[in-house]
């Protein structure tokens, strides 16, 4: 039952009833340390004591049970509490309301609750029923939340950005930069020249990382037709699915599910992880996400219900065996050749990024690494930080960053993309007042004014309330 509030929470419904503001109220410190020792009570908010029972139900829609052994992600979810909190003290100083008629037409209105663009009692009560909900909650939640819409747009609704501010904006984007680059990647391929000997002893120091995992599964789909012999979800439908999640709860595995609820025979699978990696292999009616989770169980729990898109599946892992590759195997020696020259370009890379960080790397080093390289230089013109037709967009956001006259290396995580970059000239731009995309970098330029009115008022309740931290019933939680 939980764990279907949990999958609501990270739903498309979530995004249109349960968003969370930009607002930077997660970012102050925690407040002084309780004196006593009572642990009923997780924080005081000015004159008002906040239960550690209702931090406790906050967090049970929304934490993981790893998240609940983990005292830095506690404190986090915490900070996101004491935010709400703060903001429906505020809702109530400045009186903000929101009537039953107003939240009718609010949900009347949502397009996920219509069909043939009328409001559908049906497709809301089966979203409830998804979601284990019910209407009270639901609507409750949904009026807070227009109502702490009210409030950000009262703080920050009426902010006009002058053109400068919009030109600024849009000069970020748009700028034409002349560039220079060399492909460092090219450079070490023509390194990258090692003996069998070398691939051998990488192999002999790495072998756990060519074990591969062979997990033998049996897996039902579960459908209306296979559970309530009925082609429609129905509210029987999801009761069955939580029957089963507690079933396996209770220790029960695949084969007693089956017979218990008649279910049809379970599908037989043998999955590899290095197929499954690799995109050899796919299995008929299951998706590569549910393999994904097969792979990342744990061997506590063999079997469980995996939901991926409204769909449901019951896993059983009968086996697991670890399988150690060889060196001679294709997909080996291609790993540990990649590895090898990820290596030397790392190292290669690391010897000019600290020339760079001392300032001792100028122009001149730039053009003879080209000259001694033999690698060519590749003069080109970026139109705007959206020109993708060299570098993709991480890489063009990283040449953004760059002041005119720079060098800097620019590459991606994995390194399978790096270059050196000279950004020889910058042609700043700016926005015709009445052209097409105008309101577009308005828009932009105010969103950015509104998040420092968001830091400001931040501040301002920083000093409004007084907040204390009751560490010992935190602490006392995440046990």
């Amino acid at each position: 039952m939980l764990s279907s509030i949990r999958k609501f929470s990270q739903s498309i419904y979530s995004k249109i009833f349960l968003f969370i503001v930009a607002i930077p109220f997660v970012f102050w410190g925690m407040g002084p340390l309780f004196t006593g020792g009572n642990l009923n009570v997780i924080v005081e908010i000015g004159k008002n004591k906040v239960s550690t029972q209702e931090f406790t139900d906050f967090l049970r829609y929304r934490a993981t049970e790893d998240d609940m052994v983990n005292i830095s992600k506690i404190q986090i979810f915490l900070s996101n509490f004491i935010g709400e909190k703060l903001i429906a003290n505020e809702i109530d100083d400045f009186d903000i309301i929101l009537s039953d008629k107003s939240l009718s037409n609010i949900i009347r209105n949502e397009s996920n609750f219509k069909k043939n663009d009328k409001f559908s009692r049906t497709k809301y009560e089966k979203f409830l029923v998804e979601n284990s909900l019910n209407a009270v909650i639901f609507e409750s939640n949904a009026s807070y939340q227009n109502k702490k819409e009210q409030l950000l747009n009262f703080i920050g609704g009426g902010v006009v950005p002058p053109k400068f501010l919009v030109d600024k904006v849009y000069d970020k984007e748009n700028q034409i930069r002349s560039i220079q680059s060399i492909n460092l990647n090219k450079i070490m391929k023509k390194k990258s020249i090692f003996s069998e000997k070398k691939i051998v002893s990488y192999f002999n120091k790495n072998k756990e990382d060519y074990v591969d995992i062979r997990k033998e599964v049996q897996f039902i789909k579960l459908t209306p037709k296979n559970l309530t012999a009925n082609n429609e979800y129905t509210d029987i439908f999801f009761q069955k699915v939580d029957e089963i999640d507690d079933l396996i709860v209770e220790g029960k595995n695949l084969d007693f599910i089956q017979k218990n609820l008649n279910l049809p025979s379970p599908n037989l699978v043998q999955l590899d992880r290095i197929d499954f990696l690799k995109n050899e292999r796919k299995i008929d009616n299951l998706p590569k996400e549910v393999i994904n989770k097969i792979f990342n169980a744990g061997e506590s729990e063999p079997t469980f219900l995996i939901e991926l898109k409204g769909e449901y599946f019951v896993i059983d892992i009968v086996e697991t065996s670890n399988i150690q590759k060889e060196v001679t195997d294709i997909s080996v020696k291609k790993n540990i050749l990649a590895n090898l020259e990820k290596e030397i370009t790392r190292k290669f890379i690391s010897e000019i990024v600290v020339k760079l960080n001392k300032n001792n790397f100028k122009k001149n080093d730039f053009d003879k690494i080209a000259a001694d390289e033999k690698a060519p230089v590749n003069k080109l013109v970026i139109e705007n930080k959206n020109d993708n037709k060299t570098f993709n967009k991480d890489l063009l956001r990283q040449i953004y960053s760059l002041p005119e006259k720079t060098i800097s290396v620019v590459a991606g995580i994995g390194l399978e993309e790096s270059f050196l970059v000279y950004v020889d000239k910058i042609k700043n731009v700016s926005i015709i007042q009445n052209s097409d995309s105008y309101n577009e970098y308005f828009k932009l330029s105010k969103t950015r004014m509104v998040n420092s009115l968001y830091i400001t008022y931040d501040n301002y309740l920083k000093n409004k309330y007084e907040i204390n931290i009751n560490y010992k019933a935190l602490d006392n939680i995440s046990r």
